[in-house]
């Protein structure tokens, strides 16, 4: 990732396959229908933002390409941990409240660290709920069906 034509941070991605470690890791292994993300690693800790550019940009490339989900690695840091600590000193694990932010979900937990899974299968429709039926069948009874008009 580059701004004011300099390197600001970079992330690695790619199908689970290819991370023949990811295998033995802790809250693995990964599913063979995700991309995983491996590492980040920040230039600068004045620019936080930055690895959220990196995790939308992966997801946008991974929504373009078609691929059904995104795994990584997450940490359950204590709380009040430094930036530092959380974004740092580890560039292979992310935390996990920053992952769910991002929508990411745990699908196994091992102590602290969990393998975190982001869908990218879009909009699901949700059948109508017993409150919204009630409330569309109250408006359809008491407020009138349109006036026709007659046309110029």
């Amino acid at each position: 990732y580059y701004g004011d034509e300099r390197l600001l941070g970079a992330m690695q991605f790619a199908p689970a396959e290819y991370f023949p470690r990811a295998q033995e890791l802790p809250a693995g292994p990964p599913s063979p229908d995700a991309i995983l993300i491996t590492c980040a690693y920040l230039v600068d800790l004045q620019t936080p933002w930055v690895m959220q550019s990196l995790f939308l940009s992966v997801i946008g490339e991974a929504r373009d390409r078609g691929v059904k989900a995104i795994e990584t690695f997450g940490y359950r840091y204590p709380e009040g941990e430094s930036g530092y600590e959380r974004f740092f000193v580890h560039r292979t694990i992310f935390p996990s409240d920053f992952l769910a932010d991002f929508g990411f979900s745990p699908v196994r937990w091992d102590g602290r660290v969990a393998l975190a899974r982001l869908e990218l299968g879009g909009l699901q429709p949700v059948a109508e709920g017993t409150r919204a039926k009630v409330l569309r069948q109250v408006k359809d009874a008491f407020v009138p069906a349109p006036v026709p008009q007659r046309p110029y």
